[in-house]
């Protein structure tokens, strides 16, 4: 059990830290173009973005798959920026934008499960099954990403309903926010 809460806490960690900027940013351009009313698609959504993390923190924890840490510490900024940018093109259909946010949530997933994978093979003991501590890390990577919805959409909701900013105008002044920040974060991280 102690183990299970670890791994818990790690994951919970590995999203609501002031390291965890990259997710935390991921998570807003992702769920931006949402509001309360969608709760239930924005679960699906980060739902899809954990699914994505699992397999690929699961196969490089197993070491089915490697891959260089400085080129995934370069992807994920990327995978970030082409997020935003996606969000600022399809911006004016709402539909379409939903849908690849699906599919980038998932396929994105993949990318950032590989960047926790050096730290959790180096926690787990050889002979340690897998099955507890990605359990553990993955319900705690979910809360926290729960959490910083649930935060994200109170501003989301104070912009569009208090201050009635529109809801384009919304998309479009956070994913360029974020596609900024994660631009310079990519640019930072070329691989040389």
């Amino acid at each position: 059990m102690n183990d299970f809460l670890f791994y818990l806490k790690l994951g919970w960690e590995h999203i609501i830290s002031l390291d965890a900027l990259d997710h935390q940013l991921f998570v807003l351009v992702l769920i931006c173009a949402y509001n309360w009313n969608d709760l239930k698609k924005i679960l699906i959504l980060v739902t899809a973005f954990t699914i994505g993390h699992s397999i690929t923190l699961a196969l490089s924890v197993l070491d089915l798959f490697r891959v260089e840490s400085t080129l995934i510490e370069f992807l994920i900024p990327l995978t970030i920026v082409l997020t935003a940018l996606d969000n600022m093109l399809l911006r004016s259909r709402p539909k379409n934008l939903a849908t690849m946010n699906y599919i980038l949530a998932m396929v994105f997933g993949l990318v950032h499960g590989m960047g926790f994978a050096n730290i959790a093979r180096m926690s787990m003991a050889k002979e340690q099954s897998i099955f507890l501590p990605l359990l553990g890390f993955n319900i705690g990577l979910e809360l926290g990403q729960i959490v910083v919805v649930a935060v994200l959409l109170i501003f989301s909701f104070i912009a569009v309903s208090l201050f009635k900013v529109s809801r384009k105008d919304w998309i479009l002044f956070i994913s360029s926010g974020v596609f900024f920040l994660s631009l310079q974060m990519t640019l930072e991280r070329i691989p040389g």
